[in-house]
């Protein structure tokens, strides 16, 4: 499977931006960021139905990931300077025995998208 972000751009601190992931309901969807000069980090995920989401600590509380059937969405509110990254996603099986929060769980990695968040 194929995967594009899409939806990055330069925002001030405090402002909200939402990015996109072509990717169908025959997958659970992760979220990672990386930073630079730092590793990639997990934002978030979502199951395969929408049914359940899971959050870093980071960002618990200001984003929120949705899905409709072929795209996966990260609405990111309160946007801070620490939260500038490349931001990608990534798919993973329905149902796997491998936490949502570890890349291992996924095998499918799209380019990512520039975040940017300055005054």
């Amino acid at each position: 499977v194929q995967l594009q972000a899409s939806g990055g751009g330069f925002v001030q601190p405090g402002a909200s931006l939402r990015v996109s992931c072509a990717a169908s309901n025959d997958y659970s969807v992760g979220w990672f960021r990386q930073a630079p000069g730092k590793e990639r980090e997990f934002v978030g995920a979502i199951r395969y139905d929408g049914r359940g989401t899971y959050y870093a600590d980071s960002v618990k509380g200001r984003f929120t990931i949705s899905r409709d059937k072929n795209t996966v969405y990260l609405q990111m509110n309160s946007l801070k300077p620490g939260d500038t990254a490349v931001y990608y996603c990534a798919a993973g099986p329905k149902n796997s025995g491998t936490s949502y929060y570890t890349e291992n769980r996924y095998h499918s990695w799209g380019q990512g998208t520039l975040v940017t968040v300055s005054s």
